[in-house]
């Protein structure tokens, strides 16, 4: 992971010259002197997964790069970094859009398979709602998406349903605990799960836009736990309450709330996913 965050990478859109990530970001000159503004490249979520894409017996790895250029988008590529000659290497590297969602990213015979939520014909760029799967393959010249016969789908509360996720984050940069296990799921129009003491079940409804929520009151079991797990449960329940939007962050649900005035999302991993590293 260290040596990931402190690679050279090119094949950007707005930066045109290879960069190199120092602890896991680059950041490029001001647009205007003295200006804030900057163009900045940065490692996504710890994310990375590991195979052998090109059967050379030597494992790759493939990562997420989110370029700034300044203002509202945030353009999301695919890496691919070997090992050569004892150094690594980013072999390629292709553009997955911008300010798409990343469902999954998987090894799956020599190929790389993204499960992406993308802006559809009739989407606005900031709420994409477009669920698709793209492929690439790594050659001597880089990644070369393949051809995929599936049809796009779209975002909706069904796309969480049949999946028990875990709580990892109360929000980007503050860890949830691993005990008490918080979780949720999707069901019959309602979220259910465990709150850190009890079971819960909340409605929820979509909204206007693809990924907007609102979720109602919650009931719940009325056991009674040690004060640490009830301040896990209080906690989790005005969050959860306070949730208006649902989509993914680097093969994690993400809920986007508001609670005492105080914006966060809160990630969960798929049951099963180990915590870290991602």
């Amino acid at each position: 992971m260290r040596e990931l965050k402190n690679t050279a990478y090119s094949g950007f859109d707005v930066v045109k010259t290879p960069i190199t990530l120092k602890d896991g970001r680059w950041e490029g000159e001001p647009y205007v002197a003295g200006g804030g503004s900057r163009p900045t490249v940065s490692f996504v979520r710890d994310f990375y997964r590991i195979g052998d894409l090109d059967a050379d017996g030597s494992e790759e790895a493939v990562l997420l790069l989110a370029e700034h250029a300044g203002g509202s988008g945030e353009y999301l590529y695919l890496a691919v970094v070997a090992r050569r000659d004892g150094e690594l290497r980013n072999v390629g590297t292709v553009r997955l859009g911008d300010r798409v969602q990343i469902r999954d990213v998987r090894i799956d015979a020599r190929e790389i398979v993204v499960d992406l939520v993308q802006a559809g014909p009739q989407d606005a760029a900031c709420c994409p709602g477009e669920l698709v799967t793209r492929r690439w393959q790594l050659g001597s010249d880089g990644l070369r998406e393949t051809q995929t016969a599936s049809q796009p789908g779209r975002l909706t509360l069904e796309t969480i349903a049949g999946t028990d996720w875990v709580l990892r984050t109360w929000t980007l940069n503050d860890a949830a605990p691993a005990t008490p296990e918080v979780t949720l799921a999707f069901k019959d129009g309602k979220f259910a799960g465990t709150a850190g003491c009890n079971r819960y079940f909340a409605g929820v409804k979509p909204g206007n836009m693809p990924g907007d929520v609102s979720v109602g009151a919650a009931g719940a079991t009325r056991m009674m736990c040690p004060p640490e797990q009830m301040a896990v449960e209080g906690r989790f329940l005005k969050q959860l309450a306070g949730v208006k939007k649902f989509g993914f962050m680097a093969g994690q649900l993400a809920l986007s709330y508001e609670a005492d005035g105080v914006r966060g999302v809160m990630l969960f991993d798929p049951r099963g996913t180990p915590p870290a590293p991602r």
